[in-house]
């Protein structure tokens, strides 16, 4: 296991208790969920669970929210799959995960979907996949890309517990997210209002968001 693997699962084991009071209403709101719309594991899942060679889609990120619902049906995860929970998740992409295999297996970036998420799967353990995923969503009224691009300087509290700071680049109006890892590169909004209309909405990233300085 490499150093920076090693201190990633020991912090997060940490900092993942944060979220332990979200944790004791979602599971029973998304088991009780009948309606409200459509849910981003919906969307997600969308494309019938299979890897291809588009980067730009969630195919990694939806087999990784699938292990973690398998192994621990009862996580807050689970509201991704509750249509009536509001939240605004920020969603890896493909590209996303492979360049964060890079960072926590070693080597090179992983060159399919597949390889990628075999990876992670393999060498991270659930509740890291669980808290890394939870620092992606943010509850609370959905915000969409308007809303998003007038919160420059804003700290978004998420679910996992941690804060995510948006910026807004004055000339080019591009949004990037300030995670806990001040020497990696912040990851860019490249895609805005993926479910819109509905009480969860999805803004698509460039890079994972890390809740930790690796």
């Amino acid at each position: 296991m490499s150093t920076i693997k090693n201190r990633f699962v020991a912090t997060v084991a940490t900092t993942g208790l944060l979220a332990a009071g979200l944790a004791t209403t979602a599971p029973a709101q998304a088991a009780e969920a009948k309606g409200g719309g459509t849910s981003l594991a919906e969307v997600l899942a969308a494309d019938g669970n299979k890897f291809d060679r588009t980067g730009k889609d969630f195919d990694v990120l939806d087999r990784v929210v699938r292990v973690v619902l398998k192994k621990k049906p009862g996580s807050t995860v689970g509201v991704l799959a509750d249509p009536s929970f509001e939240a605004t998740a920020f969603l890896p992409n493909d590209f996303a995960f492979k360049k964060l295999t890079r960072h926590l297996v070693g080597g090179k970036a992983a060159r399919t979907e597949r390889r990628a998420a075999k990876a992670l799967i393999k060498n991270v353990d659930v509740d890291t996949l669980e808290t890394v995923l939870l620092y992606h969503v943010v509850p609370g009224e959905p915000l969409d890309s308007g809303a998003v691009a007038k919160a420059d300087g804003v700290a978004l509290t998420t679910a996992q517990g941690g804060d995510v700071t948006v910026h807004v680049n004055g000339k080019n109006g591009a949004i990037t997210l300030q995670d806990q890892d001040p020497d990696a590169k912040d990851p860019r909004v490249v895609a805005v209002d993926i479910n819109k209309g509905n009480k969860q909405i999805g803004h698509a990233v460039n890079r994972v968001l890390r809740p930790i300085d690796l």
